[in-house]
């Protein structure tokens, strides 16, 4: 991305007027894939500029919440976490999501509009198809130790370590199996308007998931969408980081400066 600044120089200008002012932050909330917590993105607070304020959003039933229940509903776990991230749903914000995580920040996003609340300034959706593309299906059968074990081979992004630890892999499984049945209970709402406000998609060329099913994010757009494809499969945030946080750190800024109608670009 031409411009850009470093992810790891904090103190870079890149050459966009719209984050050389500092003063302008936004807070960038961070919804985890399946099976992961909020640690996947504890390193970006050292990654990112200054005036980018993560908030890894802690699922319950993992991490710091590890003793709480595990929530097995798609809508169940929506409303929770707008009911516990308040505070941080509101002033100049943005969502973020990965594999489910885009999946829950679209969900956040339509339900904060349907209560009124302050919307985000853009949806950030990551490693997902669209919500129109969602196969419940996808996930039959899925529920014994064997096959979510094999998921996470499949899907990549799960260190050794946790595969050779049985107590980690039965606190993995467990997220894992309680997230795909989260995934499993989401029903799209075909009646729903367009969200008001821009979404930026990312992905990865190697991924499993077709390019019409992560291009049918644009009907969600009722303005501003962008599609960034990066080499890498589903875990192209990480096997590319510096240039995925590029391309995130620009589409927040152009979300940041309010430029809600430039043209819609597919890169």
């Amino acid at each position: 991305m031409d411009g850009a600044a470093e992810p790891g120089d904090r103190n870079c200008s890149p050459n966009h007027g719209w984050l050389t002012r500092m003063d302008a932050s936004v807070s960038l909330l961070c919804l985890p894939c399946a099976g992961a917590s909020a640690t996947m993105y504890l390193r970006w607070r050292r990654l990112l500029p200054r005036w980018v304020h993560i908030v890894p959003v802690e699922l319950p039933g993992r991490g710091g919440r590890l003793s709480e229940r595990l929530v097995r509903n798609f809508d169940e776990l929506v409303a929770q976490v707008c009911a516990e991230q308040v505070e941080a749903l509101r002033g100049e914000f943005a969502i973020f999501g990965h594999s489910m995580g885009s999946l829950l920040a679209y969900g956040i996003t339509r339900r904060l509009r349907s209560m009124g609340r302050p919307l985000p300034l853009a949806l950030l959706a990551s490693g997902s198809c669209a919500p129109s593309r969602r196969d419940p299906a996808r996930f039959a059968g899925k529920t014994d130790d064997a096959s979510l074990a094999a998921e996470l081979r499949k899907q990549g992004g799960t260190p050794e370590e946790a595969f050779a630890s049985a107590e980690l892999m039965r606190i993995t499984l467990d997220m894992l199996g309680a997230d795909y049945r989260v995934c499993e209970s989401f029903r799209y709402r075909e009646e729903e308007a367009p969200l008001p406000m821009p979404v930026h998609v990312f992905a990865g060329r190697e991924d499993d998931i077709d390019a019409a099913s992560v291009h049918a994010w644009s009907a969600e757009a009722g303005g501003v969408f962008t599609l960034d494809w990066f080499d890498g499969g589903h875990f192209f945030i990480r096997q590319h980081e510096t240039a995925f946080l590029a391309a995130l750190i620009e589409r927040l800024g152009q979300a940041v400066a309010g430029e809600r109608h430039a043209p819609r670009v597919l890169a």
